[in-house]
């Protein structure tokens, strides 16, 4: 049974930098996909970073790109996502994801990483990241 335990978050002013974690549990296959997500109660989960675990390819959102970096330590099957220059906007519950499937690519390539979600089907329990202003 797959399991993503999320810790990390807080908050922080515009500008500020925070890193969250998400231990793994479970995973069967050494090679699939993980990712990070975030949701608001006015907007849809959408996707913000990707990495693909066994090839280390990563893929970012257009709005995170040169401030957000994705992540893996293989040793301990954690994942982590170093988010620096923080804006109020990105208040949001941030998730962790993993899919152990061979279409996610495709689906990544098709519709974006903002609008992956339905790819990923295992999900951390959430943790909230608030930028005040």
């Amino acid at each position: 049974q797959v399991h993503l335990v999320q810790s990390g978050g807080g908050s922080v002013q515009t500008g500020g930098s925070l890193r969250l974690s998400c231990a793994a549990y479970g995973l069967s296959y050494a090679s699939y996909w993980m990712g990070w997500f975030r949701q608001t109660p006015t907007k849809e989960r959408e996707g913000v970073a990707v990495i693909y675990v066994g090839g280390g390819r990563t893929m970012y959102a257009d709005s995170v790109k040169d401030r957000f970096t994705i992540s893996r330590d293989n040793a301990d099957n954690t994942l982590y996502i170093q988010m620096n220059g923080l804006k109020p906007e990105e208040t949001a519950m941030y998730f962790c994801a993993a899919d152990e499937g061979s279409d996610v690519l495709a689906g990544i390539q098709r519709l974006g990483v903002e609008r992956s979600r339905e790819y990923f089907a295992y999900w951390g329990q959430g943790t909230q990241v608030t930028v005040s202003s």
